[in-house]
C-alpha cells in the first residue's frame, strides 16, 4: 500500500514539474513510508539525505505532495519529513574493476544521486600511477567558516543568485554546473560561494573542495611552470569535488594560466564535479579571455547580484548588529541605509563606525549618533553625488550633450540615456521625484517614476544594461 501510493504519487508529480528538478530532488528519495495517524489521517515519513535537501523539498514541493497523496488515497495525508541517519544507509557496494560505466547507471536510476562518501571507481593500474592527493584538510579548503547561507541576508538583489547556489550546495554535479556569479565589488559573490562550500563540507566532511581568489591560481601555473612540475597541477585542481574561484576576470592576457585553466575546467566536468566562479562582469564582458573559455562559462547558469535595495539594506544592519551584540533601532537602520547605497562592504564599514562611536562615546545608538559618526562619509556623498553630476557622467557614456538633459527632444538616443539619469538620480541621491523632475527641464513627478520603474525593470533582464549602470554607478561613487 505505501509503496504504491508513493509511486503513484511520484508519476503524478514528475507529470507536474520539470523533469531535471524532478531528477534532482524526487527520484533519488527513497520510498516514504505510510501509516495511519491521528482520526483518519495518513503519515507519510519521507527520508532525506542532508539538511539542504530537507528544507528544499519543504519549501518547495511539501505542499503538492500532501495534496497528491490525500487525492490518491482518498483521505488527508501529512507529510513528515526527516534525515537519514548516516548509519542506516545501505553499505557502498564496491565497483568491479574496468567498469567505469557502474556509476553512470546508478545515477541513472536515482540510487546514489549524492553519496554521503566520495565513490572510488576501480580501473585498471596503469603503468605509472598517477600522482595521488588526499582530499584538502581544513585548512587547505581556503574556506572561511563564517561565510554560510544563514549569515547571509536574503533579498531581491540575490535572490537567483542565492536559489541557483542552493541547489548545488545540495546537489553538486547536478545541475547549473559551471555556476557563473558577477555583479559589483563588496555584494556578497563571495560570500555566496564559500556558503555553497560550507554547506558541502557540513553534509560530507571529506568532499575535495577549494576556494580561491584567480591570483592565486595564476600564482600556482607560474610557479609550476618554473619548476617543470604540472603533473602536480593536475592533481590539485583536477581531482577536486567542488572549485570555487574568485574573480575570473584576472585572467585577462594571461595565455598560459587560461589554458591550465580551460585543461582544468574540462577535467572537473567531465568528472561531474562542481565549479563556481565569480566575475565583475558577464562571461561574454570578459575583456582578453580565450573564447573557448567565456563559451563554457556561460554553458551553466549566469546569475548576477545586484546592488542590495533598501529594505535588503536595512535588513543587512540589523541583522550584523544583533550579531555584534548591539541591537539597532529600525529608524537609525533606515538613516544609514538611505545614505550608504553602494554596496554590502560599504553598508558594513558604515555599521562598524557607528556602533565604535557609540562604544567609545557611551552613547545610545540614534539617527543623531549616525550623523555624527558618519559626517565624513555623508559629506564626501553629498560633495561627490549631485543630479548634475549625474547627468554629465551619463551624457559623456552616451556620447550627447548634457543640454539634452533638459531639452524636450525625444528620439531613443537622447530620451533612453535621460530616463537611465533619472533612474540613477532617484537611486544615488536623496531628491524627491518632483525635484528630480525640475532638474531634468520642469518635467511632471510622475514622467520620472516611469523612467526609474521602467529602467529598475528592464535591469533585471538586460544584461547589456546591468553591466552599463554598473560601470555608471562605480564611476560616479568614485
Amino acid at each position: 500500500m505505501s509503496a504504491d501510493l508513493w509511486q503513484r504519487g511520484c508519476e503524478r508529480l514528475a507529470a507536474e514539474i520539470p523533469e531535471q528538478q524532478f531528477n534532482t530532488w524526487i527520484r533519488p528519495l527513497a520510498p516514504a513510508t505510510v501509516a495511519a495517524g491521528e482520526g483518519e489521517a495518513l503519515r507519510v515519513q519521507l527520508r532525506v539525505p542532508n539538511r539542504f535537501k530537507l528544507d528544499w523539498i519543504r519549501n518547495q514541493y511539501a505542499g503538492r505532495i500532501e495534496s497528491i497523496l490525500s487525492e490518491l488515497a482518498g483521505q488527508p495525508a501529512k507529510l513528515e519529513l526527516a534525515l537519514a541517519p548516516r548509519e542506516a544507509e545501505a553499505p557502498r557496494a564496491a565497483l568491479p574493476a574496468n567498469r567505469p560505466v557502474a556509476l553512470g547507471k546508478v545515477l541513472q536510476q536515482g540510487l546514489q544521486a549524492e553519496p554521503q562518501q566520495p565513490v572510488l571507481i576501480q580501473v585498471a593500474a596503469p603503468a605509472a600511477p598517477p600522482i595521488q592527493t588526499p582530499p584538502p584538510s581544513a585548512s587547505r579548503h581556503r574556506i572561511n567558516t563564517a561565510l554560510t547561507f544563514d549569515t547571509l541576508v536574503p533579498g531581491r538583489a540575490n535572490q537567483m543568485a542565492r536559489t541557483a547556489a542552493l541547489h548545488v550546495a545540495g546537489a553538486p554535479g547536478a545541475m547549473y554546473n559551471p555556476l557563473f556569479i558577477y555583479g559589483g565589488v563588496g555584494l556578497g559573490k563571495t560570500h555566496l560561494i564559500h556558503a555553497v562550500g560550507n554547506a558541502l563540507l557540513k553534509d560530507k566532511p571529506d568532499a575535495r573542495v577549494l576556494y580561491l581568489h584567480a591570483e592565486q591560481f595564476i600564482s600556482d601555473v607560474v610557479k609550476n611552470y618554473q619548476r617543470k612540475t604540472f603533473d602536480e597541477l593536475k592533481a590539485k585542481y583536477h581531482s577536486l569535488d567542488l572549485l570555487l574561484i574568485d574573480d575570473v576576470q584576472f585572467f585577462a592576457g594571461k595565455d598560459r594560466t587560461q589554458e591550465e585553466f580551460f585543461n582544468a575546467f574540462e577535467a572537473l566536468l567531465a568528472k561531474r564535479a562542481h565549479i563556481i566562479m565569480t566575475s565583475d562582469t558577464y562571461p561574454k564582458g570578459l575583456v582578453d579571455i580565450d573564447e573557448r573559455l567565456t563559451s563554457r562559462f556561460d554553458a551553466g547558469l549566469t546569475v548576477a547580484i545586484e546592488p542590495p535595495e533598501l529594505e535588503m539594506r536595512v535588513a543587512i544592519l540589523i541583522k550584523k548588529a544583533d550579531a555584534e551584540g548591539a541591537p539597532m533601532p529600525e529608524d537609525v537602520a533606515f538613516f544609514i541605509a538611505k545614505n550608504v547605497r553602494a554596496n554590502v562592504r560599504e553598508l558594513e564599514g558604515a555599521l562598524r563606525k557607528v556602533l565604535a562611536y557609540s562604544r567609545f562615546s557611551h552613547k545610545e545608538i540614534n539617527i543623531q549618533l549616525a550623523r555624527e559618526a558618519l559626517k565624513d562619509l555623508l559629506s564626501i556623498q553629498n560633495r561627490q553625488i549631485s543630479v548634475e553630476n549625474i547627468q554629465k557622467t551619463v551624457a559623456d557614456f552616451y556620447k550627447i550633450k548634457v543640454a539634452d538633459m533638459y531639452s524636450k527632444k525625444r528620439p531613443a538616443s537622447i530620451a533612453r540615456p535621460r530616463q537611465i539619469a533619472m533612474y540613477l538620480a532617484k537611486e544615488l541621491t536623496q531628491k524627491s521625484l518632483p525635484e528630480i523632475g525640475e532638474l531634468f527641464g520642469g518635467r511632471d513627478h510622475t514622467t520620472v517614476l516611469h523612467a526609474v520603474r521602467k529602467i529598475g525593470g528592464e535591469r533585471q533582464k538586460n544584461t547589456e544594461l546591468n553591466q552599463q549602470l554598473h560601470v555608471l554607478e562605480q564611476t560616479l561613487k568614485g
